[in-house]
This record gives C-alpha cells, structure tokens and sequence, in this order.
C-alpha cells in the first residue's frame, strides 16, 4: 500500500447477509458428515504460548484450548444472522443478554441475591485419554475443581475473583456460587470469559502445560500440533451436543477433523484461500479483499469492525507522559481523518474503543462527546505544538515504542503514526519484537513507555477495568487512578442496566480526555468461506476468543468441493 497516495474512499460491499428466508433455505440441506474443515484464524499468525489454563494467558489460549474445554455458558447461534436472527456474532468477548445459552450450564437462578445456583447438563463426558484418564462424566466437582486452581494460581489476575466467597458442589450436577457481593459481568468472569475452561483434575495430574495430556469435554480433542505450521483437533466422539436442521436433530460436530492453519504472512494467507488450502479466513483487510473479489470471485464473504483497535499507550507514569498535556499533544499532531481515508482508504471508524458502538447503551458516539474529547481526534498540529511548549517541551523529545512484529497491518501503519509525531517535533523510535516478548513487556509491566496495544475491549462492563485499572495486566499506560477504579467498581456492582450504562459512559469520556494513549481509527475486516463450507455465515465467536461450537455446525459439501476442482 502506498501510503502517499490519495486513494478515494472505495468501500467494499458488506458482502453475505443471510435474512430469514435465505436462513430458511439453507436450513433445508442435509448435513453430510466427515471431512477437515481448515482455518486460519482472526490471529493466525502466532500460536499458543500455554496450554495449561492456570497460566492466565487469554485470547490465543483460549482459542485453541476452547475447542476443548468448554464454559458454562456460550451464545445461541440460532439467533445469528445466518439463522435468521439479528446477531453477527464477531465481538469477541461480549455476548448480548437475550443470546446468551447455557452450554455445560443447563439452567442457572439466583435463589439469593448474592447466591447463584446452577445445574449442569446431564450426560456430558470427558473422553478417555490413554495415560491421563478414563471417559466418565462431568460433574460438578469438576467446575469447583477448575475454579479453586485458577483463583489460587500464582498467576491469576488481580482481583478477578474477589467478588466470589465460595464455589460448592451442592450434588452431583449442581454447582452453587456464594458472592460477597455483585457485579454485572459475573457470567463472563467464569461463565464464558477468557479464563471460564473447566478441566478435569487427572490432566492437571499428568501435566496441564502438554498439549498431550489436555482434554475436555468440547467438540473437538488436541491431537497434533506442529508448532509454528499447524493444530489439528479431531472429533470428539462422546461429545453430548445436537443441531437441529430442517426440523431433523443431527449429532455434532459434522467434520472429523479442524486445522488451524499458522500462517505469519499475508499474502501466503491469501494465496492458502485462493488454492483452496483453507476453507475460511477470518481476518482480511479491506485491500486484500479487494483483490481477493476479482480474483476468486466464488468466494463469500462478512465484514466487520474490529474490537481490537490500535493505540499507542503512554505510560502516566513515565516523562514525559506524566504530563497530560503532552499526551494531548500527541494525539492532535497524528491525522486520524487522513489514516482512514488514505490508509484504510476509507474502511475503518475513526472512534471505536473503549466502548465499541455495537454495544448499545454503552458506546457514546463521538459527535455526543464533550469539546475536549472531540479535539483529540482533530488534526492540529499547532495547538499539539504549543502544548507541548507549554509542558516545557519546544524542542520536543524522544520515545520509545514497543510494536509486535505479529502484526503486519502495525507494523506499516507506525511509520506513518511517526511521520506526523515528527511534524511537531517528537521522535518515535518503533521497536519491533516477537509476540511473546511483546505480550511480556506489557502484562509484566516493564513496557516501554510507548507501547502499541490492541487489547479488546472485550465487553462494555470489563474494557474500562482491564485497560486502564490499577495493577490490571493490560494496563500499558500503568494509570493509578482511584476515582476510575472506584466509579468502575461502582457501575459494575450496579444491578439496573441502564444506571450502569450511564456511569461507564462517564467514566468513558473521563478516560478519553485523560489521553493515556494515541487514540487511532479502527478498521473494517473481512472473512471468506468457500462455498462448499456450510451452515455458516461468517460467525467468528460464541464466547471470549472461543469458536469450537460454530466450527462443530459447519460441515463439508465434498461433492460442490470437487465440482468446483478442489
């Protein structure tokens, strides 16, 4: 991509949308069972750094470890778009009130305000594994189990479990929760969050850390991994789940085999597409889709707008980004409108985090912002000098900035971010690093103090708390805040939903003027599926980072595959 072009806003179309009737249509294939289904996925370009969950790492371990180890909650994928329903089901970590489905949960009621009481689905089995565990049933020792290890873990994360006195097996299927007090995301801190697997004690006996020993009860079971080229997942066959389609009940998971398919550059991503090496490919700029169209016109596509925004966070605690006035400075010298028009060349948003507009009620969109929010996504380039002048920086000053070399679209987009920072005198040094040591620098804090962030926001009551609340692993700008921490606290203790959508909004505009980071456009993505990939329509996650029941579903038309000479 030229970044010097003047490209004219070019969007694509938003491509497969599936209403009630084509949902119907299709509804009335017949399954056909067997086969690999091969992706590569919305982060296809690292790979897992732990398989054992007590580890705390978050959206590629549960990627991976979620084709096995299930939640106790996901969402209803029958109220997806493909379906006929109203949901996309792209945001990764937020599942709406109405699509939320019990997956080892069968029901669950408060019989107290402070006492949650759930009974766990009947019949669902661990498989067995040779060396580590005879098939048997899940039980509700198992979520006790998988609760205590994670919230004794030496690596957990800070206060994540507070809220929760006790976790007690009542019987054998029911599993009851003792709060010490509420919170609103209750169901995503271990219903169907990043850290929600329940594991059984004989892998963590024989070693939860092998990919040899893993197992749960989820669709799929770890049965290769090559590392760095490939994971193989093979069907599960006591798996307990069904589908219903065409009125008829089909036992799942339709494949034999998934493959998630590690492929660090672009274009042999694409070109892995085009030769019918992968099935689906779910994460594609707004460029590449472009070519990708003309070329393999049969492929068929979703478009949607990333929670993972760039920004490059400033430490608040570090000069001189301990001068707010400095760090709304940078934020006028960079030209936002410009990066979407001619970057993105159009295909992106200029104002998506920390609340992204598809969560309604909590997202206030920019135009409703205050003047002071506004003019941070401004280009002004003398006021961004005269700020700085002000904070005793005329002559400007040299950063350091931490960028992953994991990401392609980072990587061109910073020298850009550099060039304007230059115009006001400030020179950003990119330093570039491996996954693993990117993600270190910042969950041990030891970031530079300029660090390029894409955390999601996850999901409107969580994204305040994790990007920018004291001690918290994504807190890359290090804030030390106690009227956020405080108001946060407040709002996600708040039962009425519309009084906690207020105050997060609030305290959404407060972070934003406090500009603990270069606030940056957030883009449009795509995915393509081969026609012969069936029952889906683009649906990328059923609960945070996890996809296994959406891959359990699809099924392989073998015939259209070779039809079409693959």
């Amino acid at each position: 991509m030229k970044l010097t072009a003047i490209a004219a806003v070019a969007r694509l179309s938003v491509g497969l949308t599936l209403g009630a009737a084509a949902a119907a249509a299709l509804a009335q294939e017949a399954p056909k069972y067997g086969g690999t289904l091969d992706v590569a996925t919305t982060n296809t370009a690292v790979t897992t750094l732990s398989w054992d969950l007590a580890d705390w790492q978050a959206t590629l371990q549960t990627r991976d470890t979620g084709q096995f180890y299930e939640q106790l909650f996901a969402v209803d994928l029958t109220k997806a778009k493909s379906r006929g329903g109203k949901y996309s089901f792209t945001i990764g970590g937020w599942q709406p009130t109405d699509a939320i489905r019990g997956e080892l949960a069968e029901t669950w009621n408060w019989t107290t305000p402070l006492t949650l009481e759930i009974k766990l689905r009947k019949g669902v089995k661990f498989p067995a594994k040779q060396g580590v565990m005879a098939e048997r049933e899940l039980v509700a020792d198992d979520v006790v189990y998988s609760f205590n290890r994670m919230n004794t873990s030496a690596k957990r994360t800070q206060g994540y479990y507070d809220h929760v006195d006790k976790v007690e097996a009542k019987d054998k299927h029911t599993v009851v929760f003792t709060f010490n007090k509420f919170i609103a995301d209750w169901d995503y801190r271990f219903g169907n969050g990043f850290f929600s697997g329940i594991m059984p004690k004989e892998v963590a006996d024989a070693g939860a850390g092998n990919w040899k020993n893993v197992n749960g009860t989820g669709p799929f079971m770890l049965t290769n991994v090559v590392q760095g080229n490939s994971l193989t997942f093979s069907k599960n066959p006591v798996y307990w789940d069904k589908d219903v389609i065409g009125g008829k009940e089909y036992k799942l998971p339709f494949v034999d085999r998934v493959v998630h398919r590690v492929i660090k550059d672009e274009t042999t991503q694409h070109a892995a597409l085009r030769t019918g090496k992968l099935d689906i490919l779910s994460s594609i700029s707004a460029e590449a889709a472009r070519e990708l169209k003309k070329s393999t016109p049969e492929l068929k596509w979703n478009r949607w707008l990333t929670t993972t925004a760039n920004r490059v966070a400033l430490r608040v605690d570090t000069k001189p980004f301990n001068d707010v006035r400095v760090r709304r400075a940078l934020n006028m010298a960079v030209n936002k409108q410009e990066i979407i028009d001619k970057y993105y060349n159009g295909e992106a948003e200029m104002f998506t985090f920390p609340m992204h507009p598809e969560y309604v009620g909590y997202h206030q969109p920019l135009k409703e912002q205050p003047a002071s929010v506004q003019e941070l996504f401004k280009y002004d380039p003398a006021k961004a000098k005269k700020l700085l002048a002000d904070a005793g920086y005329a002559n400007g000053f040299s950063f350091k900035m931490q960028v992953c070399t994991c990401n392609p679209d980072q990587m061109e987009l910073m020298p850009l971010v550099a060039a304007y920072l230059e115009g006001v005198g400030v020179k950003m040094e990119i330093v570039p690093m491996e996954y693993g040591a990117h993600l270190s620098a910042m969950t041990s804090h030891t970031n530079a103090a300029g660090y390029l962030t894409g955390i999601p926001d996850v999901n409107p009551t969580t994204s305040l708390r994790i990007n920018f609340g004291k001690g918290q692993v994504y807190n890359a700008p290090m804030m030390d805040d106690p009227k956020l921490d405080a108001r946060v606290a407040e709002a996600n203790g708040e039962r009425d939903e519309k009084k906690r959508q207020q105050m997060l909004r609030e305290m959404t505009t407060y972070v934003l003027d406090q500009a603990p980071a270069i606030w940056m456009p957030a883009p449009y993505r795509y995915t393509a599926w081969w026609p012969w990939v069936k029952n889906y329509g683009g649906e990328m996650f059923v609960g945070a980072g996890r996809f296994a029941p959406i891959h359990a579903r699809i099924w392989i038309d073998q015939d259209l595959k070779k039809k079409m000479g693959y």
